[in-house]
């Protein structure tokens, strides 16, 4: 009891330079005795108060005085010292006087303290209390800091009221119950009432959630409200916590049960629903109706394209992913497909037609299977696989490769003019390099077909201060990986090996492997040439990957993924998933070497693939037999040979057509058919003659040292008045330009402040990555709700406020604002 004395007698002494001590029970005489505070003088009351009066004011008027009288204070009119104790400060020996002593409170909030006892009697508790006050907090103010030390959470409403909410998501109570405990109950709930409009004739913290939830979700369905604003502010606040989230998610999903959420979506468009975000059975709803909408073509790519993204912005977004994915793939693919002329005048026009538009098809199907696949979702997307499938198949593959057989048939030898053929390579597209005395790199990357080299190209041109272009070549037939390789070294001739390996002979000398193909390319470049894996070039540390390009003119570095994964029986349904984790290394694998000092690349692949995600039909082989006088190599989609036997499934090359020396012969499968091959899967295949397998990218990669990358503007439209007058705003926010390569997206926080910087308004989290040259597509429509905190910025100066958050870490600046004036009338409090 002493030290508690000692302490507060010291905190009162800070302020005051007398304090007065009435032991009304005459009870703590030795406690007054044992007291002992550096330059404070005791004295006692006894009958001396004009003495005592003298001493503090006239002998000693700076000195401190402790002044202890044994037993309760004289009634005021008797009272000598009263002038002096009014103008200084009392000990009082209560508890609860103790209590506020410690706490450097003041007797105001004595019945606080009466009213809570059980809150202070824990140290732990006042310690965190005390952490809290300010000199000016009011009782409110007071009560509210004990809420928040009794849940654990930060001392603002939204935050006791999170965190009182995760508690009872995890089926904890301790936050609650302390309260109750604590006296506390009845002003958290009118505290609900206040904020909120939450009222209850026996209310709990289950009650609060299902009607918040209820009432929100009413706000964006014209259902029945009970609940302010300021709720719908706090739900979008609480769901986009990362500490709370989880939380969040538990009761949302109780909170759907309980309010029958599924039944009511069941009678709801799913247009009406792709704002709302509150429950996870919203996105299962607008999933499963857009993928009937697809398959029923009831709604073009457009219309899918925007509500996939207005669903970006949402809560679940990040778990169906994949699916919004799939599905705005395969709107654009049957769009695409159902709007394309698959007609061609000759080889070279079939060719050229596919490398400027025919390839977003397998593009646009590559993503999609990809996207489903990685969904998990195989049966909710069937009716949409099948329809794709189908499609992609029958109205695309073969259509187009019958097609485009027409014109193989025809053609005397296998060229494609004025598309260069990929024995060239090397002279039309290395060489000028060298002339310039500048030293080239060359990433091959097995089985890369052209559409991957086309979404690889916009990944590059992403990167800052990056370039890159992008032509189309013609691969060698039959498209295999051993010539194809061979037709990117520098040569003279390229010849078929005369055995059963299939192996391609460079000038003479064999190509397989890169030790063979080091040989090639020193041969060629005196020395200054090399062939490395990429994965071996990737585990160099930088000075060695910097020795190693300065040491050569040129380096060819063999990136093998795509073909690795697709030609395995086991793994070629992976054929897509294989593509996407190559962009991941190839973007890799150019900043290696740019970080070495490689500023020109040039990225190719040996050949490029046919691959269908589900089964083959029995019709998608041939049933004729290969056959001939000396069968040498058999393939998928391709025989090498000699004296192979006519047959109208397939089509009959020389070497000579095919621009080899040698009298090798080939015959590879008509349009897309296949061979049968023990052991080897069917859906992945490359060695013929489509467009899919012969047209192979090559780009051109140039480091700049220069920036070359900015960010899309973004403009707020003042609509017709600059005065807020109700509890909503709706405000236009512009993009100003189409989103390109290198005019990227600008990712922005939007919410309605007060002069001195408090958030008045729900905070919308916004993507501009909009595509579209057309102006009006490029306008999103935002709609803030005010929270109760804007009552008391009427009258005054408000701002709208885009934020951006700076790379890499929490912290925001302000982009761009605009002023309003806050002019609420009373009746804008009313809901109708």
């Amino acid at each position: 009891m002493s030290q508690q004395i000692n302490y507060a007698l010291g905190r009162l002494f800070d302020k005051h330079r007398v304090v007065f001590w009435y032991d009304t029970k005459q009870e703590l005489r030795s406690d007054f005795e044992a007291v002992s505070i550096p330059d404070v003088e005791k004295l006692e009351i006894a009958n001396n108060e004009y003495g005592l009066k003298h001493r503090i004011l006239r002998e000693a008027p700076e000195q401190k005085f402790l002044l202890y009288k044994e037993g309760p204070q004289p009634e005021d009119l008797d009272n000598w010292l009263l002038d002096v104790q009014l103008a200084h400060g009392e000990f009082r020996t209560d508890q609860v006087a103790i209590w506020l002593s410690e706490l450097e409170l003041g007797l105001e909030f004595a019945e606080i303290a009466q009213a809570h006892t059980e809150f202070f009697q824990a140290i732990k508790r006042k310690e965190a209390l005390k952490k809290l006050l300010k000199p000016d907090d009011t009782a409110g103010q007071l009560r509210l800091k004990m809420l928040a030390v009794c849940a654990g959470s930060e001392p603002r409403m939204d935050s006791v009221v999170e965190t009182l909410l995760q508690q009872l998501a995890e089926d904890r109570d301790d936050g609650i119950r302390l309260i109750e405990r604590c006296g506390l109950g009845s002003f958290l709930w009118e505290q609900l009432t206040r904020f909120y409009g939450y009222e209850a004739s026996e209310p709990s913290l289950r009650d609060f959630v299902i009607e918040l939830f209820k009432s929100c979700y009413a706000m964006g369905t014209d259902g029945d409200v009970k609940l302010t604003g300021d709720a719908l502010v706090f739900l979008k606040r609480w769901k986009d916590s990362r500490q709370f989230e989880q939380g969040f998610e538990t009761l949302s999903a109780e909170c759907a049960e309980v309010l029958g959420i599924e039944q009511d979506l069941g009678k709801r468009d799913f247009r009406d629903l792709v704002e709302l975000d509150y429950f996870r059975l919203i996105d299962q709803k607008i999933i499963s109706d857009l993928v009937r909408a697809v398959v029923g073509r009831t709604v073009t790519s457009g219309d899918v394209a925007l509500w996939v993204r207005q669903r970006r912005q949402g809560h679940w977004y990040g778990e169906f992913r994949h699916l919004y994915e799939a599905i705005e793939f395969a709107a654009r693919f049957v769009q695409m497909l159902g709007e394309a002329r698959l007609t061609m005048d000759s080889l070279s026009d079939g060719v050229q037609r596919y490398s400027r538009s025919w390839f977003q098809l397998d593009q646009l199907y590559r993503k999609f299977t990809y996207h489903v696949r990685m969904s998990g979702q195989a049966s909710l997307m069937g009716d949409l696989s099948e329809q794709v499938e189908n499609l992609y198949s029958n109205n695309y593959l073969l259509k187009l490769g019958d097609g485009f057989q027409v014109h193989v048939d025809a053609a005397p030898r296998w060229e494609a003019y004025p598309v260069v053929q990929q024995t060239a390579f090397f002279e039309h597209w290395v060489r000028p390099y060298l002339c310039k005395d500048k030293r080239i790199c060359v990433i091959i990357s097995d089985a890369m077909r052209y559409e991957i080299g086309d979404e690889l190209l916009g990944l590059i041109r992403q990167e800052d201060r990056y370039s890159a272009e992008l032509e189309p070549a013609l691969s060698t037939l039959p498209s295999y990986t051993q010539l194809g390789m061979a037709a990117l070294l520098p040569n003279k001739s390229l010849a078929i090996a005369d055995n059963d390996t299939g192996t391609v002979l460079v000038d003479g000398q064999s190509s397989q492997g890169t030790v063979n193909r080091t040989k090639i390319l020193q041969a060629a470049l005196d020395g200054r040439g090399q062939a490395v894996k990429a994965e071996d070039f990737m585990q160099l540390n930088r000075e060695d990957s910097r020795e190693l390009l300065k040491g050569n003119d040129v380096l060819y570095i063999y990136h093998n993924r795509i073909d690795h994964t697709g030609d395995k029986m086991h793994s070629e349904g992976q054929a897509f998933e294989a593509a996407e984790q190559t962009l991941d290394d190839l973007i890799r694998l150019i900043k290696k070497l740019t970080a070495a000092n490689a500023n020109n690349l040039l990225i190719t692949a040996d050949h490029g693939f046919i691959y269908q995600n589900r089964e083959l039909d029995e019709s998608d082989f041939l049933g004729d037999a290969v056959s001939g006088d000396d069968i040498r190599y058999r393939d998928r989609r391709f025989v090498l040979g000699k004296g192979l036997s006519a047959s109208p499934a397939f089509h009959h090359f020389s070497s000579e057509q095919l621009g080899l020396d040698g009298d090798m012969e080939v015959q590879i499968p008509k349009s897309i058919n296949r061979l049968r091959l023990k052991g080897s899967g069917s859906r992945f295949v490359h060695g013929g003659a489509s467009l899919q397998e012969v047209v192979i990218p090559v780009l051109k990669v140039n480091k700049k040292r220069q920036s070359d990358v900015s960010a899309v503007e973004v403009d707020i439209l003042r609509g017709a008045s600059s005065v807020i007058t109700s509890g909503q705003l709706a405000v236009t926010l512009y993009q100003s330009g189409p989103v390109t390569e290198k005019v990227q997206p600008r990712h922005l926080r939007a919410g309605i402040y007060t002069q001195s910087g408090e958030l008045i308004s729900d905070s919308h989290e916004l993507s501009f990555d909009l595509t579209s040259e057309n102006p009006r597509e490029r306008e999103l429509q935002v709609r803030f709700v005010l929270s109760r905190k804007a009552d008391e910025a009427n009258g005054q100066e408000v701002f709208l406020k885009l934020e951006e958050q700076h790379a890499g870490t929490s912290h925001y600046k302000e982009y761009k604002s605009l002023r309003y004036l806050m002019r609420r009338s009373f009746t804008s409090d009313f809901d109708f």
